[in-house]
């Protein structure tokens, strides 16, 4: 039975070329995506580089932890294994808005919505990590989350993390990107011996369409994308640690192209993390 990978943000840029390679690998891989039309082209499209892969399509709108919980579910129900989440989804909202649930959008899609879906499919991660083989010694169920460099001299304030207070777009998603830091440093800390491996990396700054969001932001953006990364090279890192023989150096750790790299020292902080989940877990309806 191949592995199974989901990937999230699959539709497009670093989340296509992930599923890409990951089915080159041969694994099974359900791309996650918010539009039909989107998602179905970008399924089309690894299928027709890699004929011999099974290519699933499971939609949901990270904006509502509903659908997180809709796509968990089809996810549970459709796979009877898990061996790699990428947690690839992400947004630079236009401005200051709102999630379904009523939290700042950027926090919503790029922190809360991974943080549950991972919180809901990690049994099954667990239960397909093999019990009999110390980790780097078969095959290993991973997860991985793109961070940023984007995180760097960003600070978190949880009393107010889901509102407007000192907003910006990008502080709001450097922010974000913090976040995602510090949930795979915690998340490590609470999988130390199950068999699965948490971590995450910066994919480098990949000209996908992700700062298009207009204004001056928009503007540069798109004025830099002729220098900037492509999203097959983006997706490098997410790649080697789905695929990496031996993932166990990379546990908990920040990656940066296929070595660990220290982040912002404000991500290391232990008792941030640990206070960051337990928030999450409150605002996403987690059992503590």
């Amino acid at each position: 039975m191949p592995s199974v990978a989901v990937v999230t943000g699959a539709s497009s840029g670093i989340g296509l070329y992930t599923a890409l390679g990951l089915a080159g690998a041969g694994m099974r891989v359900v791309l996650h995506g918010r539009d039909r039309e989107r998602t179905e082209r970008a399924r089309a499209f690894v299928a027709a580089r890699c004929p011999d892969a099974r290519i699933d399509v499971a939609l949901a709108d990270f904006a509502s932890l509903a659908e997180v919980r809709r796509l968990a579910g089809e996810i549970l129900a459709t796979c009877g294994r898990l061996d790699v989440l990428v947690n690839n989804a992400g947004l630079f909202s236009p401005g200051y808005l709102l999630s379904a649930d009523g939290f700042e959008l950027t926090f919503a899609v790029n922190h809360l919505a991974p943080f549950l879906l991972t919180n809901l499919l990690l049994d099954r991660l667990r239960a397909s990590a093999p019990r009999d083989k110390p980790v780097g010694q078969g095959p290993t169920a991973r997860i991985v989350t793109v961070a940023s460099q984007a995180h760097r001299g960003n600070r978190i304030d949880l009393a107010g993390i889901t509102g407007a207070r000192d907003w910006g777009m990008l502080k709001a998603y450097g922010r974000s990107k913090l976040c995602n830091i510090l949930f795979t440093r915690e998340l490590a800390a609470r999988l130390d011996g199950s068999g699965v491996v948490a971590t995450c990396l910066h994919p480098g700054v990949v000209a996908t369409g992700i700062g298009q969001r207009g204004g001056i932001v928009g503007l540069a953006w798109r004025l830099m994308k002729p220098f900037m990364t492509r999203p097959e090279e983006g997706a490098a890192t997410s790649v080697f640690l789905a695929t990496t023989p031996d993932p166990a150096p990379f546990h908990g750790a920040y990656v940066i192209g296929t070595k660990a790299a220290p982040p912002d020292p404000i991500a290391l902080d232990g008792d941030l993390a640990r206070r960051l989940w337990d928030e999450s877990a409150r605002l996403t309806g987690l059992a503590p």
